[in-house]
């Protein structure tokens, strides 16, 4: 599978969700602008010795990932009122899971584009605004691993 981050924010988020992919062979990808260096010591610190693991790419534009991605790919959007749950998406080993900024989420005009594919995590409690990104992240890649069977689980 492959987890995309649109322009992520907080290099301890990238770097724990990069330590995930690296454990779960997923393919990252981390889409411009970023809100840190790549050479950020808190990025490094959360990704532990897990970096040389991952396989990822960086991406000048939203655009540019698209238009890249397999022809057998669905891009699945994760983002707060999806019409619906990530537990009701059938997922496939190529599909690529995309979230967004940990401050503003994904840009509506992506989500309205992308509805029948935009979907969400529940939340039983309306003073909390949001998981963090890389509790949501793994969340939903584990359902897809799941529903995949676990294949090539150790």
């Amino acid at each position: 599978m492959h987890v995309a981050l649109v322009e992520p924010e907080i290099a301890p988020n990238t770097g724990n969700v990069a330590r995930l992919c690296a454990a779960t062979q997923t393919r990252l990808h981390l889409i411009e602008p970023l809100g840190f260096s790549l050479g950020d010591a808190q990025l490094r610190r959360a990704g532990m010795d897990y970096w040389q693991h991952v396989q990822w790419q960086r991406w000048a534009s939203w655009h540019e990932f698209e238009n890249s991605l397999p022809i057998n790919s669905t891009a699945w959007f994760v983002e707060s009122n999806g019409p619906r749950l990530y537990t009701e998406a059938a997922f496939s080993p190529n599909d690529c899971l995309v979230f967004g900024r940990e401050t503003a989420g994904l840009p509506p005009m992506l989500l309205q584009a992308h509805r029948e594919r935009w979907l969400r995590i529940p939340m039983f409690n309306r003073e909390a605004r949001s998981l963090n990104l890389s509790n949501c992240v793994a969340l939903v890649l584990f359902e897809g691993l799941r529903q995949q069977g676990f294949k090539g689980a150790i």
